[in-house]
């Protein structure tokens, strides 16, 4: 018996069904029993792990880790149960310690972790503990060498060709139970079609996981699954959390192609370069299919930054302005995410990206921003290069990524970067409120009639005339009508 557990991530909200779980199962079906647990699903995770521990007699525990909430209850509930049940081999695999294995590691909380996509490396993994002999040389694995006192990274395994493993054993949990409402439908879930991306964008921490690599299900799979979820299980929206959705135009359109009788909504995650070449026939068949909405990196509007981001010389301001203009003739809703407060200077970075949202809105006005400020990613590059001159530092020990000031710096709330004064953050939130204000979200579905109206008379004239100092009336205003932002409460 193998459990699979996945940490809380948002308590506030209704769960995503939890794919990085559904994948490890996959690959233990008719290998190994096992059971999910699901953190966001049960109200005292540690009371749930217990029990499920006690009635399987369980040896393995492995969780999927991302920074963020899912450290603050993985790292002291790991903590808990191994002294409570000290035979007990906890495994972590996901974002988190792929980006720092070494705080996993030196922990001494966890017994080994997996960087990277490592499904069939922790399945072999496991026949090695079963047979009483860990095989230490899997891709992927990291552990800790207690002779020579060091932390131990093997390679990342090969990113596997995903539709050569098997599909999610969605009859291990109630899928119903996570549909939930949002923007798109009544009866939104959510799919993970594709691993990694081709792109290596150094503020991006997908890059640690794949450095580069992606692999697609088919246009037909992928269609199945989404099928699947409509008829099986009643989903009237699919949000698709790929990391880039639309790599490969001929996949794209067939897909549309298929699922265009399902009459649904969809989202993803996209690339402004790639879908400048999307021809004007796959954009009719992507909103004949459905799509609503396509998230994509804007990031700046310096050409200069997204250089140091290694995006220059692949996407340029210009082909922003373009491609949101094109998606207002096809009636498909841009989602532009920007960071903002880059180094080395933060100040000019901040007015540059402010100007160009204010032509990306003159030009489409239905575009929805998002707004993040640069945290560091552990990759090579300018701007991690200039982040550490300035004195930023990641967290040594994994007690301290626990901490408010490492679950705010990960969920782009921080106030504590070297590189960027308070005073360049507050000005950064001030363009924020009254942007969101005078152009209020339509991905709440809550927030409608009046409540709509109020808030744009009240941003719209700071905006108009570029006053966004001191928004003390949009800040009473925002907690009387509150709304919730995507950066904020996720997807």
């Amino acid at each position: 018996m193998i459990l699979l557990f996945n940490p809380q991530s948002n308590p506030t909200k209704k769960p995503i069904l939890p794919k990085s779980i559904l994948a490890l199962a996959a690959v233990l079906e008719g290998r190994y029993e096992y059971r999910l647990l699901d953190g966001n699903r049960v109200e005292d995770s540690l009371n749930a792990l217990c029990a499920a521990i006690e009635e399987t007699k369980a040896p393995v525990l492995a969780m999927t880790v991302m920074s963020g909430p899912q450290v603050a209850q993985a790292a002291p509930l790991s903590k808990m149960l191994k002294q409570k049940y000290p035979a007990l081999t906890i495994i972590w695999g996901g974002y988190f310690p792929t980006l720092h294995p070494a705080p996993v590691m030196e922990s001494g909380l966890i017994d080994y972790a997996f960087r990277g996509h490592s499904e069939l490396a922790f399945v072999a993994f496991l026949d090695s503990l079963a047979a009483g002999v860990p095989d230490l040389t899997q891709p992927g694995l990291v552990w800790f060498d207690s002779k020579e006192k060091r932390v131990v990274k093997n390679p990342l395994a090969p990113l596997p060709d995903i539709n050569q493993l098997p599909r999610f054993p969605y009859h291990s949990l109630d899928v119903k139970s996570y549909l939930r409402p949002t923007f798109l439908g009544s009866r939104t879930i959510s799919h993970h079609s594709s691993y990694g991306c081709p792109f290596q964008c150094n503020f991006c921490g997908v890059v640690n996981m794949v450095q580069g690599r992606y692999t697609a299900e088919t246009a037909e799979r992928t269609a199945d699954v989404v099928t699947k979820l409509v008829t099986e299980y009643g989903a009237n929206a699919i949000e698709f959390h790929d990391s880039n959705f639309f790599v490969q135009e001929s996949r794209v359109a067939e897909f549309s192609e298929r699922i265009t009788p399902l009459n649904i909504k969809w989202w993803g995650f996209g690339r402004i370069d790639t879908m400048m070449k999307f021809s004007d026939e796959t954009w009719r068949s992507m909103r004949k299919s459905g799509l609503d909405m396509v998230y994509l990196g804007a990031e700046t509007g310096s050409m200069e930054t997204l250089a140091r981001m290694n995006k220059g010389g692949k996407q340029t301001p210009d082909q922003v302005l373009t491609l949101v203009t094109r998606m207002k003739q096809f009636d498909i809703t841009p989602e532009l995410s920007f960071v903002f407060g880059n180094p080395p200077d933060p100040a000019n970075d901040i007015s540059i990206t402010m100007n160009f949202i204010r032509k990306i809105k003159q030009i489409n006005p239905a575009t929805e921003i998002i707004f993040y400020i640069y945290t560091p990613v552990p990759l090579d590059g300018e701007l991690y290069a200039e982040a550490i001159k300035s004195g930023f530092a990641f967290p040594e020990k994994l007690d301290d990524w626990t901490d408010k000031r490492w679950q705010d710096f990960v969920m782009h709330r921080t106030s504590n970067l070297p590189w960027l004064p308070a005073h360049q953050i507050s000005r950064i939130r001030n363009f924020q409120r009254v942007l969101n204000c005078a152009y209020p979200t339509t991905t709440d579905p809550r927030l409608t009639g009046l409540r709509r109206t109020v808030l744009k008379i009240l941003g719209g004239w700071r905006y108009y005339l570029k006053f966004y100092a001191v928004p003390i009336d949009l800040k009473i205003v925002s907690r009387l009508l509150p709304y919730q932002r995507p950066e904020t409460s996720g997807f």
